[in-house]
């Protein structure tokens, strides 16, 4: 292998041999050099491609992070107010329920049904076979069917309160309503109306009916609600009673022999109001009943033979 070197300046050329191992060499460099260059080029070009490409994916990735944990927040605080929201509805379904019971307990109590068939206290007993496939409730349906039961509630607690009401009128005009007798056990001993004086034996007007059980200390009672207007002794009547029934009604209860109640006391359809005894014009221990319509006196018969309502 010979290589030529060329002086510019003075125009002569050398010659030079190579031979063996160092031709060898230089060949080796002459090809070699191209290659390691473009290797350590490429090298170079991927190296900062790669930490191109790391950087900006790490900063892609953080933002979706962080824009991940936006909507995360978002969406529990989002599921924190539907809940909260939710709760509360619940609180008011529960008050209202709680309304709807004490209402059937009252019309139970009213009614007089029977406590056993319609115990508020209790849970409803539900049952059956299941037919057809079952899914769970998924968020819209549940939604739905609290709104639906949110609905019938409010018209159920409607509906019962306007029954309450209508019981609850029937139930003050029953107990006003002027039905029975004034002792519950015992006989009529004289009835109203022209009769012989027990005391002179003429001819006289008895204002009301006499009722007995044959001794003193029996329990008289009302034969309707009402306010006491008198109560205390009164001219040939011995110690009486005298109850405002409203509506023009009053009653009175006259000979006992002792008093249970007072003036201005309200008193309840069948409440003891005093013991039978023969206080004032009495022969023995009865219970002088009279009935008064606006202020007229009239046959206690037609009440004492009522049906209670």
């Amino acid at each position: 292998m010979k290589v030529i070197l060329v002086d510019e300046r003075h125009g002569h050329t050398k010659t030079i041999v190579l031979k063996g191992w160092l031709k060898g060499f230089l060949s080796l460099c002459l090809l070699g050099t191209p290659v390691a260059l473009g290797y350590f080029g490429y090298q170079l070009a991927v190296s900062q491609n790669s930490r191109m490409l790391t950087v900006e994916t790490a900063q892609n990735w953080d933002r979706q992070i962080k824009l991940q944990a936006d909507q995360i927040a978002e969406i529990k605080q989002e599921a924190s107010q539907q809940l909260e929201a939710l709760t509360l509805r619940l609180a008011m379904m529960q008050a209202r329920l709680v309304r709807l019971d004490a209402v059937g307990e009252r019309i139970t109590t009213i009614a007089h049904l029977d406590d056993g068939e319609f115990d508020f206290s209790q849970p409803v007993a539900l049952g059956g076979p299941i037919t057809g496939s079952s899914e769970p409730f998924s968020t819209e349906s549940f939604m739905n069917a609290v709104n639906q039961l949110e609905k019938q509630l409010e018209d159920r607690q409607q509906q019962l309160e306007i029954l309450e009401g209508l019981m609850t009128d029937r139930k003050i005009q029953s107990d006003v309503f002027i039905a029975g007798r004034p002792l519950s056990k015992g006989w009529i001993a004289s009835r109203f109306g022209r009769r012989p004086d027990p005391f002179t034996g003429q001819l006289t007007f008895h204002a009301g009916m006499d009722f007995t059980t044959g001794k003193a200390g029996a329990e008289i009672n009302t034969v309707a609600a009402g306010v006491v207007t008198w109560a205390g002794p009164r001219s040939d009547y011995g110690l009486m009673v005298e109850v405002n029934h409203g509506n023009g009604y009053t009653t009175r209860y006259a000979h006992a022999e002792k008093l249970l109640v007072e003036v201005g006391d309200i008193v309840m359809k069948g409440q003891d109001i005093a013991l039978v005894g023969s206080t004032g014009r009495s022969t023995g221990p009865h219970v002088h009943f009279e009935v008064y319509k606006n202020g007229r006196v009239v046959d206690p018969a037609s009440y004492i033979h009522r049906t209670v309502r």
